[in-house]
């Protein structure tokens, strides 16, 4: 294929200055300056962009909304048919009355869904301001145009080519003359009507009809391959008969030296009228792929949610006092994340989203030392007091928000570096949005129904077909928004959202306003899956985030919490002791019961019912944590449904008999002991050489080791050493939490503005329409010095320091308003339209109009005064 360039079309501009109450707005501005303040806040809802900073008018709104990135981040966020519609747009004519578009979209023989959908598409258009006018006289803002419309770089997406007008630009007389020959039209004197004539018989479909009955088979083969794009061909000097038959009649147009092009009156013929193959204006369904009692669902999703509160405390409680260091770019080492996913027996990809989620969650951060390393905030012990329900949601709500994307972990950047655990480069602006509609999209399916991916991913394309294709910028030629999508799903699951891949109840109510089971979203169905996503939003966006402060009294996601907590088993306070020295545990146990026996015992197996296993070394932690033999017997008693088996019991008593008998404290290292043949058992073991003990009394052996090794050198041969102080006194190895200090969850990097609040929204149409008042004010006539009335409009006034004393203080006493020109202590100028209520001092007090506030302004600042006609108030 070839490449050419083409000629621009003709466009009113898309901003300027206009006056309200004309028939037709001539601009965008004025159609803007039309609408409601409704209109102006649907606008700004779905291009917030436009809000940053606010405009000072209307002009600058339309002006804003024009600009290419705007546009771009515009079209990035319509749905397949409403950008269909744009397209269909960009080549039809300029302006382009309704029926005309209609045409471009349903065809010759009409499509009845098309037609019912038109409407709203064009609605959304013009809610955007991306499409302006009347429906007699329908214009797209010159910025899309140009990025929709085709040229030879960049061909349009409707695969159309540019007509025969701008086909034929640059084509001598002489050749347009043999064309209309050739094709059977009667020669002109001029190219104008030369090519009007090979307009309208390119465009008359029985005319045009009966011209190609008369081509050779070969030429429509050639058509046949250009017709649905893309339109543009290589030709060599000498073509063949069938191309040089379609050349001769105007039905290949020349492009370069050696590429033509099929117009675009001719290929919408051969295409009965369409600018699309298929027009998609109905959103694809998505099929449930398999179905479940909603029951099944919610006991299964529970238990993964139970799950993923387990796996957190084991994170914490392995990084308890202090967990791996912080590489010096940021996250956590390969090494560390496999260390990690080993301590929690799962995969690394599935260790790197716990992580995230606690760090997202604010549970777990950098302690901010010189060496510095993860551990838990202070913030997770206020979790870990909080209900189980209550817990959870705050989990899934940190995921929810989240931008930072788990499953990047382990991939590439741009620069080939590998995207780490906890490090940077792992925000996605996108994954919010992705997240919430995929939720969403799970719950109009019937309760208990898991999705088909493909159907999923095929809707998530139709909402967002210019983002669904876009690719990872560290990734390329990957689609990032399938790959979000994707693992939405995963790890849906893992958190217990989903069950068996269908939204649980509880998981539902983390969406308010989702739709009801069995039925597709309804604004998504209009086009608008942006909506849709705000629509799953709480009103508090705190709230909705889940890191509010456990006092602030305000419960996030009560109603899913509400909705979980009947599901997850309730906290035991007992565990079954048995004879081959296990405990089982048959539910989660009580927070007091839970931390002695972690000390006491050590977890052989996990699931619905948990094993501890007793071991000489387990009970010689416990003793080591300062518990005595007769604290362990009653402990194990009370908390026992069973009776304590006696090889426990034996096993407690041999380890406490023989703990602290030796001694170890620190001369450089020694052991004491009163019985000197124990001493002389351990000089005689070779396997105490490393530790290079020798004699110094009969009860006291010194060795070149420091006592935390001689501590394990013993342990390792079967001895129950104890570490001594100075003083001689047994030293009590307590459990200790190292925290972070007080941290703040990452915050989420959005993907472009915020959608403004109703509080912003409403500010910023005041601020707007009090601008565009002033800007467009038209002032009384008022009689020259010659005698003559001059009409001053939009130019800032000019008047002496006495007329525009007097000028104030006449619309003080009548109430009426002025427009002033106003320059600040910065020396910056502007227009304002105020109503004054005193003037005194110098100064004059007015309720300024544009500020929507009473201000208070100094005389000599102000460079002139005029009245306002009345019927611009």
């Amino acid at each position: 294929m070839g490449t050419g360039e083409l000629d621009r079309e003709a466009h009113v501009p898309a901003s300027g200055e206009g006056k309200g109450g004309a028939a037709a707005p001539r601009t965008l501005a004025e159609a803007l300056r039309a609408r409601g303040d409704e209109g102006l806040a649907a606008l700004l809802r779905a291009r917030p962009d436009l809000l940053v900073p606010v405009p000072g008018d209307l002009t600058q709104l339309a002006t804003r909304a024009g600009t290419r990135a705007s546009v771009v981040r515009a079209l990035e966020r319509l749905d397949r048919f409403v950008l269909q519609t744009a397209e269909a747009l960009a080549v039809a004519p300029d302006p382009a009355p309704y029926p005309v578009l209609l045409a471009l979209m349903a065809g010759d023989e009409g499509d009845p869904d098309v037609e019912a959908a038109l409407p709203r598409a064009v609605g959304v258009l013009r809610e955007q301001a991306l499409v302006w006018g009347d429906d007699d006289r329908l214009r797209l803002v010159r910025t899309a145009r140009e990025l929709l419309a085709p040229s030879p770089q960049h061909p349009s997406p409707t695969g159309l080519g540019p007509t025969v007008a701008e086909a034929t630009a640059g084509m001598s007389p002489t050749r347009l003359q043999e064309i209309i020959a050739a094709a059977g039209l009667p020669t002109t004197h001029d190219p104008v009507s030369a090519v009007a004539a090979l307009t309208e018989l390119f465009t008359d479909r029985e005319r045009m009809g009966a011209l190609l009955d008369t081509a050779p088979m070969e030429a429509l083969g050639v058509l046949d391959r250009l017709v649905w794009g893309p339109p543009y061909g290589e030709v060599t000097a000498n073509p063949t008969p069938p191309v040089r038959w379609l050349r001769d009649r105007g039905l290949l147009l020349p492009a370069t030296a050696r590429t033509v092009v099929l117009p675009r009156e001719a290929a919408l013929h051969l295409r009965a009228g369409r600018a699309h193959r298929t027009p998609e204006p109905v959103p694809p369904a998505v099929t449930p792929a398999h179905e479940y009692r909603p029951q099944v669902v919610d006991s299964t999703a529970a238990g993964q949610a139970y799950t993923a509160l387990a796996t957190i405390e084991e994170l914490a409680k392995e990084w308890n006092e202090g967990g791996p260091a912080v590489l010096r770019a940021g996250g956590l080492s390969v090494r560390d994340l496999r260390r990690t996913a080993v301590a929690l027996d799962v995969t690394e990809p599935v260790a790197a989203f716990w992580l995230e989620v606690a760090y997202g969650a604010g549970l777990i951060a950098p302690d901010g030392a010189a060496e510095e390393r993860y551990a838990p905030t202070p913030e997770y012990d206020e979790w870990l007091a909080l209900p189980a329900a209550e817990r959870w949601t705050r989990l899934a709500g940190a995921w929810l928000t989240a931008t930072r994307t788990p499953g990047l972990v382990g991939a590439q950047d741009a620069k080939g570096r590998t995207l780490a655990a906890l490090g940077p480069d792992l925000d996605r602006g996108a994954a919010p949005e992705v997240r919430h509609r995929v939720l969403t999209l799970l719950a109009g399916l019937p309760a208990g129904a898991s999705p088909d991916p493909d159907a999923l991913l095929a809707r998530l394309r139709w909402e967002r077909p210019l983002r669904g294709g876009a690719p990872d910028k560290d990734a390329p030629g990957t689609d990032l928004r399938a790959r979000l999508a994707s693992w939405t799903l995963t790890e849906a699951e893992l958190l217990g959202v989903t069950g068996r891949g269908a939204l649980s109840a509880h998981g539902r109510a983390l969406l308010p306003g989702a739709p009801a089971p069995g039925t597709d979203h309804p604004v998504a169905g209009q086009g608008n899956p942006e909506a849709a996503a705000h629509a799953a939003l709480p009103a508090d966006p705190e709230a909705f985030n889940g890191r509010r402060p456990a006092h602030s009294g305000v419960a996030p996601h009560a109603g899913a919490a509400a909705l979980l907590a009947p599901l997850l088993p309730e906290p035991v306070d007992h565990v079954l002791l048995q004879a081959d020295l296990t405990a089982v545990a048959p539910g989660p146990l009580k927070r007091p019961l839970a931390d002695m026996l972690a000390v006491l015992a050590d977890v052989e197996s996990k699931g619905g019912a948990t094993v501890y296993r007793f071991t000489p070394a387990s009970v010689r932690r416990a003793l080591d944590a300062g518990q005595a033999a007769a604290d362990l017997h009653a402990f194990l008693a009370a908390h026992s449904r069973t009776p304590v088996p006696q090889p426990l019991t034996y096993l407690i008593d041999d380890v406490a008999r023989r703990h602290g008998h030796l001694r170890v404290g620190a001369a450089s290292a020694y052991v004491r002991c009163d019985d000197d043949a124990v001493l002389g058992e351990i000089l005689a073991d070779k396997r105490s050489d490393p530790l290079r003990l020798r004699r110094l009394a009969p009860t006291v052996l010194a060795a070149q080791a420091d006592p935390a090794t001689l501590l394990e050198g013993l342990r390792s041969m079967g001895f129950a050493p104890a570490a001594e102080s100075a003083e001689g006194d047994v030293l009590i190895t307590r459990a200790h939490a190292y925290r972070t200090p007080p941290r703040t969850a990452p915050a989420p990097v959005p993907d472009g503005p915020p959608s403004p609040g109703a509080t912003l929204l409403g500010a910023a149409v005041k601020a707007i329409r009090a601008g565009d008042l002033a800007a467009t004010v038209v002032r009384r006539d008022e009689p020259g010095r010659d005698g003559t009335s001059r009409l001053v409009d939009g130019e800032l006034p000019r008047t002496s320091a006495a007329e525009t004393l007097a000028t104030v203080q006449a619309a003080a006493m009548t109430g009426s308003a002025v427009w002033i020109g106003y320059v600040n202590a910065e020396g910056a100028a502007s227009q304002r339209v105020i109503a004054p209520v005193r003037v005194e001092g110098g100064f004059v007090t007015a309720y300024d109009h544009t500020a929507d506030e009473v201000r208070t302004y100094p005389l000599h600042r102000i460079t002139g005064v005029a009245e306002v006609a009345e019927d611009q108030l």
